[in-house]
């Protein structure tokens, strides 16, 4: 028995991850060389103590996941948590359970192993740091583009006009130039113009006089009085209609407006950013929008792309929804498979990042693993007919990108690099892999 005992210790001493054994008083009964490691107490210190005074996790005491095995005799798989090791520092870690028995099958203790995760943590942290830009995520060479001008607009006072299609993220980058403004103290008031009927988003925007009309019983303020020394954020912009459009010239040009039946001149101390899926100089040519208006609205114009033309961001997108989703649900999926990665990189993405968005939603109501597979995704990814661009590899786009920046800057190497965002010996190496010179 002492033989096998040894035998066992020695194969435990062997396995990176940390392991540890409890019996039913919840008292470790056996604790190897990487749990040492890992919590920072010794065999000698573990030996005897409950689990949870050397195994101290966020959930001890709410939900301890060797409890929850003991009594429903369910394993747990790679569940994350943090731990305080003996210095009182926090660890993250993935945790597994299982139950002990003895020869008759009769439960006599339970068995925990853990993984240190600190270094995947900080190289998850790094890579996020270096391609998330609040809360904006993409490493695609036009949105770093962005990334690198957003504190310029964000400081000046200069009305945005933000374009692109439904779902590419245009409310993220309002709530990054506020944030990044030395308005940033003052209130950020969202107004999706779409959304209200036109004889409602008048009063809406610039507030009302009592007695102003039927239902008005007492003065209200409207959403530019509510933003005084912040951002207003217009969306869906090019839905205002014609009486709107005039008044809010008149707030750009003279900052001051008048509220619904009233009388007295109000100042608006009050940046303006704007954000549309419309072609507003197409809609100019129509007459459907102010041309003096749209001049106005068009100080600093930032164009965001499609999902599609930014393929090589959907992985990180996917990992980015996955942990917020995780927090959420208390689920610890870890990934989608191969195949999954593979439909979601083909797909077009008519909604855009918001339809990712809700793919991984779907698919977290499904999966009970800890990978998301191709039956937790919506049935409508398999029917739909992808496109020829949508087929296209990464590296393709990537490479396609790269000739097209570098006709554009008449085959000069160093503006090319500029324009690309990355150094002019990283894309000398990768025009070499290309055969491209």
């Amino acid at each position: 028995m002492k033989r096998e005992n040894d035998s066992l210790s020695i194969i435990l001493d062997s396995i990176a991850d940390g392991v540890f054994t409890v019996d039913n008083e919840w008292r470790i009964t056996s604790f190897n060389k990487s749990a040492e490691r890992i919590t920072g107490f010794s065999h000698k210190e573990a030996i005897g103590q409950y689990c949870y005074e050397i195994f101290r996790t966020n959930v001890c005491l709410e939900r301890c996941a060797l409890r929850e095995t003991m009594e429903t005799e369910q394993n747990i798989i790679n569940k994350e948590l943090n731990i305080l090791d003996k210095g009182n520092q926090e660890v993250p870690v993935s945790i597994s359970t299982a139950v002990l028995q003895d020869n008759k099958g009769k439960i006599v203790g339970g068995v925990e192993t853990f993984r240190d995760l600190s270094l995947i943590k900080e190289l998850d942290k790094e890579i996020h740091e270096k391609y998330s830009f609040h809360d904006i995520i993409s490493k695609h060479p036009a949105m770093i583009k962005i990334f690198r001008i957003l504190p310029d607009i964000a400081r000046s006072e200069a009305t945005v006009l933000i374009q692109g299609a439904s779902g590419t993220g245009k409310e993220l980058v309002a709530q990054a130039i506020h944030n990044l403004s030395p308005r940033k103290e003052g209130p950020l008031v969202k107004v999706n113009c779409s959304a209200l009927p036109e004889t409602l988003l008048e009063s809406e925007l610039f507030g009302f006089r009592k007695g102003a009309f039927t239902d008005a019983k007492r003065d209200k303020p409207g959403r530019f009085q509510l933003a005084e020394g912040g951002t207003i954020f217009l969306d869906e912009i090019g839905d205002i209609p014609a009486a709107t459009q005039s008044k809010l010239l008149r707030v750009l040009e003279n900052k001051e407006f008048e509220p619904l039946g009233g009388t007295a001149t109000i100042k608006a101390d009050v940046r303006v950013v704007t954000a549309t899926n419309k072609d507003l100089q197409e809609l100019v040519k129509l007459g459907q929008f102010r041309n003096d208006l749209y001049y106005r609205l068009n100080v600093m114009k930032i164009d965001l792309p499609d999902l599609r033309e930014r393929r090589m961001d959907i992985p990180l997108l996917i990992d980015h929804f996955i942990g917020t989703f995780n927090k959420k649900t208390g689920k610890a999926i870890l990934d989608v498979t191969e195949e999954v990665l593979n439909i979601l990189m083909n797909y077009a993405y008519p909604g855009n990042i918001r339809e990712l968005e809700n793919i991984i939603e779907h698919a977290f109501i499904l999966c009970k693993g800890t990978h998301i597979r191709k039956a937790h995704l919506p049935s409508y990814l398999f029917e739909e007919k992808t496109s020829v661009q949508a087929k296209k590899s990464i590296q393709k786009l990537e490479e396609e990108h790269i000739i097209d920046t570098l006709h554009k800057c008449g085959t000069n190497l160093t503006e090319a690099a500029k324009e690309l965002g990355i150094h002019r010996t990283t894309l000398w190496r990768k025009l070499r892999k290309m055969g491209a010179l």
